[in-house]
Order: C-alpha cells, then structure tokens, then sequence
C-alpha cells in the first residue's frame, strides 16, 4: 500500500511487466463535488487534499509540462494524438485531464505484463476521449471489450435520458500472448426458460425432455439448441453440455447494483464502487497469486476482493485518509487471516514527519489525525472561527450517552496561547476532553496550563479519570502514545467493514457446482 502521486510511486517502486491485472477508477472530469481526491489536477505535480473540490480540471504549467513530456517522450502515435486533441480541445480543463491520464497510462502499459490486461473505469463524461488515449498507449489491436456497467438509483426528472451507466475500457497488452480469461468463473445464470429444458429427471437422475430421456441422446437442433453444437461435437449429451457450460458466457453489460445507503459493505468513501462489480474483474482476469494493481484504489475495494480472492495485491493513493481507511477496513474485513502487508510512503520518524510537513500541511494535518484515530473536522477544512482539526467520539455510559474530544494539529511554532485557544473551543463545543497535537515540543507554561483543566471523569465511573486537556506530540504518537478517553464501546469514528465470512461458512451457504449442501 503506497501513499503518493501514482505517477511517481510506478516510476520509484513498481518494476517492469510485474503486473497481472490493472483496475483503476481515476476521477472523471465530472464536475461533481467529491470529499477525497485532488486538489490541483494535472499531469506530475497532484497535490492532495482532503478537504472539498470541484472535480474540474484546469490547464496550468504543470499540465503544460506533462503535456510536453507525453509528445516528446511518449509512444509516437500517442504523441500525434495528444497533438491532435490539443489542436481540437485547446488547452483547457478536458485537455488537463486527458494528459493527466496520458502521461500514468504510459506507465501502467510499462508495468503490466505481456498476458496481463487493464480495466479503466470511465463514465461518458470523457470515455470517447479516453478511449482514443487507450489506443495510443495500448494499442487499437490490443482493444478487447468496451464493458457497460448499469445501475439503478433514484431517478431525477432531467432534461435528458437519465445517466445511469459508467464505461470500463477492457485492453490487453499484447493480443497475440495468452492471457488470462475465467469465464466459467464469471458465467450468467441461465434464464428460467433455459433451466426449463434441463429440470425433469427420472428415477434414475437422467435428463429429460419432452418426456424423452437424453442421458445418452446427442444435441439437436429440435431440441431447442444451435445446429453448431452438433457439427462441432458430434455425440455431445445434454449432461456434457450442462457441465461443460456452468452458465451463460458473460456478456459486456453487467447489471449490478450501486451500494444504496443501507448497504453493510458502505463505507460511507466518496465514488465507492460495489465489491460485486470488482469481483467480476478480479475473477474473471486473473488467477490465485497473481498481482492487481490499482493506482487510484480509494477506500480499497479492489485490495478487498484480491485478498478475498487469494490475489496479490498494491494499491497507491495520494491521501493519507485513503490509506488510513484501506488499513482500517482490510483490519476489520479479514481480521488475523489477513495476509502481512506494509504502507509505503508515510512518515516513520521524527524527520519524516517533518518532511511531510514541509512539503503539505494539509496531509501533514491528516496523517496526524490518523495516528490518533480521529475523524477530519469538516471534510478536512478548519474554518476560520471553529478552532478545530479533528474529532473522536466516544460512548462513556450504560444509556449510550456520547461524548466529544476536539483535536487542534500544530506543525509550526507553537506556545501557551494556542492551549489557551483550546480551552476555549472545549467550552464552546461543549467538548469533554481537548487533544492538542504537535511536531514541536511544548513549553513548561504549556504543559502547566494544560494541567490546569482538570480532569474529566466519566458518569457512573467515579473511578476513571481522564485528563481535560492533553498534549501529545507526534514523537510521543510515533513511540506508541494514546490519547486518553472513555472506550467503553470501542470506536465509533468510522463505519467498520463487514467481517469476511469463513470458508466453512461460505461452503455452507453457497456450495460450489458438484459440492453437496451439509
């Protein structure tokens, strides 16, 4: 699990034709308004935020230096593309995207195996543009399915026939080598009146149909099948076509739904997408043990169904707030059973963290409130007059009564007043206990007017007291400190992933073909 620019994490980390599979879901030029993703959306210098953006891409230097790199150093009919796209877009938001794209898709082919494929998810918005990039990169030749995944959702009295499908644009690296393909294990059910010809046996257990049994009987056309299947295989029975055909070879539009509200596997991540549909994907074009990438992974979902599915897995984002849900959620899904795995990219020590600060407050602010498992005030925007960074919640009575700590993070100089200030958000929010968070090392006067709150101590628990006001600085955070509050419902903070079902279990409910219920 990497933390960065993708662009940069392929480049230092991932080594040439190392890749099984490629999944990715890079924001789509929608103009919707998302809670996690870029802040300046361009070719090599993404700069991450948590806080609320406008997902409208704009032409700048940086976009204008991609763009340069892409033509003079990319593919040559990628490189007259790009030139053409610029002639007809100009150089605006779409054409910033576009080499956004351009310049990753250069290094997803590098890494991907000559037999492995790649699945980008698109929506119309930009698919007809991203599809003419593909080809640049990949190949025309090498162009396998356009995949239409539709949904359902509450519809909206528009102007327009209501949007309500995304474009995954399905390529291999080089059509000429094997590559994987799992139907069988992605096979559509067989319709009703399909199943019809196949469900009257007789005493025996031997097919028939129309009163007739075929154990033995070859296919025929007047039998309700293709005249090919005889010609190919002559003495083919129904029983072999039956075994030999688990279900109906999919098809490129899948129907799968979106996760409603209520959804358990909702984990409440902007632009979440079901596990049922990166199932299909993963099954379909890989085998147990080979790699998936996805270099735009989110909240993780394509890492959940890898692991799930016994594949080896990386996932890159460039939030620590992604990287901190991916870690919670594979934590809770698989529990002990999850394979050892390492988070690349975020700060280990003391320098590092400065570094970190240095180069982005905003992350340096989000990684600090990962350490203490709180949540992001306001989407990660500390308003002028709120005082406040983070939040933990926390349940501290037998009627469910919940509590409050508010968290202020502090990189640069700090001193007695901003302890003071805290004290201050305490009483206005209402808060039972207040954290404040430091890179530097606090004064003597700020440790005592810290001391100076008090302690809080919780309803019906005369006997636990915790402090009103505490200071924390990253190094204490890094060598293992907590913060101290009520925990006597466990973490309220972030919807936990459903636990992954055991074997035994799974065997239960849903026997393989040829598997006997227990």
């Amino acid at each position: 699990m990497y933390y960065g620019d993708n662009l940069d994490i392929l480049r230092r980390y991932i080594p040439d034709e190392s890749v099984d599979l490629i999944y990715l879901d890079p924001p789509f030029n929608s103009e919707a308004t998302y809670n996690v993703l870029f802040e300046e959306k361009n070719g090599t210098a993404s700069v991450a935020q948590i806080r609320a953006f406008e997902d409208t891409w704009h032409w700048d230097m940086a976009a204008a230096a991609a763009y340069d790199e892409v033509v003079t150093k990319g593919p040559d009919k990628l490189s007259r593309l790009m030139e053409a796209l610029r002639m007809f877009l100009g150089a605006n938001d779409m054409m910033a995207y576009l080499t956004m794209m351009a310049i990753r898709l250069i290094e997803l082919h590098r890494v991907l195996k000559p037999t492995g494929t790649i699945y980008l998810h698109c929506d119309p918005t930009a698919s007809h543009y991203l599809k003419l990039v593909m080809d640049g990169v990949f190949g025309a030749k090498n162009f396998l399915n356009e995949v239409v995944w539709c949904y359902k959702e509450r519809e909206r009295v528009l102007p327009k026939w209501n949007p309500k499908h995304d474009i995954l644009l399905f390529y291999c690296k080089d059509h000429s080598a094997a590559r994987t393909f799992n139907w069988r294990a992605v096979a559509e059910p067989y319709s009703k009146v399909t199943l019809a010809k196949f469900k009257y046996r007789d005493e025996k257990g031997h097919y028939q149909i129309r009163g007739r049994n075929i154990k033995g009987s070859p296919i025929r056309a007047a039998d309700g099948l293709r005249p090919e299947h005889e010609e190919k295989y002559p003495g083919l029975t129904y029983r072999d076509y039956l075994e030999a055909r688990p279900g109906v070879p999919p098809r490129d539009w899948w129907q799968i739904n979106i996760i409603n509200k209520a959804a358990k596997e909702r984990l409440g991540y902007p632009t979440q997408k079901p596990e049922a549909l990166l199932e299909r994907v993963v099954k379909a074009s890989s085998n147990e043990g080979d790699l998936v990438l996805d270099p735009f992974c989110g909240c993780g979902t394509t890492l959940v169904v890898a692991e799930r599915l016994k594949r080896r897995w990386i996932g890159i984002d460039i939030t620590h707030l992604a990287i901190r849900v991916m870690r919670k959620r594979l934590l809770d899904t698989f529990g002990d059973s999850l394979s050892p795995f390492e988070v690349i990219g975020e700060p280990t020590d003391l320098r590092s963290a400065e570094a970190l600060a240095e180069q982005d407050r905003s992350q340096f602010q989000s990684w600090a409130l990962s350490l203490v498992d709180a949540r992001p005030y306001g989407e990660g925007r500390k308003g002028a007059d709120t005082g406040i960074d983070g939040l933990i919640y926390f349940i501290d009575n037998r009627e469910g009564r919940v509590g409050k700590v508010v968290i202020q993070v502090k990189s640069g100089t700090i001193g007695v007043k901003d302890v003071r200030d805290l004290r201050g958000v305490m009483e206005r929010e209402k808060a039972e206990i207040g954290v404040f968070i430091t890179l530097r090392n606090p004064t003597d006067a700020m440790r005592k007017e810290a001391a100076s709150a008090g302690f809080y101590t919780p309803p019906e628990y005369s006997s636990h007291r915790y402090p009103r006001l505490q200071i924390l600085t990253i190094e204490d955070l890094l060598n293992g400190a907590k913060v101290s509050y009520p925990e006597m419902a466990g973490d309220i903070m972030f919807k936990r992933a459903a636990k992954a079902k055991p074997r035994a279990v799974q065997l239960l409910l849903n026997p393989p073909r040829g598997e006997k219920e227990v």
